[in-house]
């Protein structure tokens, strides 16, 4: 089936492994977990880094992150500075809504 320019597809998707407290990526800041789940979506998808129109990243618990940690993350995972990226802030269903209303903005347009 031939996508049109409405169709809002998500390819390739990717996430970071679950880890406990304290476990064995206590060490590792979730902006490297971040942009090494973008550069997988990249690998995986063959899309041409500056063809992504934006970025929307899940990170529960920011604290020691700095701003933006999605922005951080699309950046350090290879993609251009003039993405545009956000941080979605919450776990589960809350995700699932900003996925929503990003796939809404992106009809608007």
């Amino acid at each position: 089936m031939a996508a049109s320019a409405l169709d809002i597809v998500i390819c390739s998707p990717v996430r970071t492994a679950i880890g406990a407290f304290n476990g064995s990526l206590k060490d590792t800041p979730a902006t490297e977990l971040g942009a090494a789940v973008v550069r997988e979506t990249l690998r995986r998808s063959g899309l041409d880094p500056a063809a992504v129109g934006s970025v929307v990243m899940g990170n529960v618990i920011q604290a020691g992150n700095r701003m933006n940690p999605g922005r951080q993350a699309a950046i350090g995972g290879g993609l251009p500075v003039s993405v545009p990226a956000m941080t979605a802030h919450g776990p589960g269903a809350d995700s699932r809504q900003h996925a929503d209303r990003r796939a809404e903005r992106c009809l608007l347009r």
